[in-house]
């Protein structure tokens, strides 16, 4: 089973000394959103071919724009021997809503 935090835990885990990899599978065009400056844009699109850049050893946290990505991600990683994985529910459009309004979609 994938675990999924919310938006708060995850800033909530950002501050930890064991802060997990956040990787974030939009697509370069819906960056537009806002970014994260501890996520890493590695797009889903992309992301089965550059696995290697992560560490399959460390806790990895993927979020996408709405949340329907990012399960999938989780998918492709536990199939490639990662371990500890778990994506944001709502993704960047619930962090915006209830952690950063400051990043304002453009709908």
């Amino acid at each position: 089973m994938i675990e999924e935090i919310t938006a708060e835990h995850l800033k909530y885990r950002m501050y930890a000394k064991d802060a997990p990899t956040v990787v974030d599978v939009r697509e370069r065009t819906e960056l537009d959103i806002g970014r994260l400056d501890f996520a890493r844009n590695i797009p889903y699109s992309q992301l089965a071919d550059r696995l290697h850049e992560l560490d399959a050893a460390l806790p990895v946290v993927i979020i996408c724009r709405s949340g329907n990505r990012a399960p999938l991600a989780c998918k492709l990683l536990l199939n490639h021997g990662f371990h500890s994985v778990s994506h944001v529910t709502g993704g960047m459009l619930a962090w915006v809503e209830r952690v950063d309004p400051t990043m304002r979609p453009s709908v």
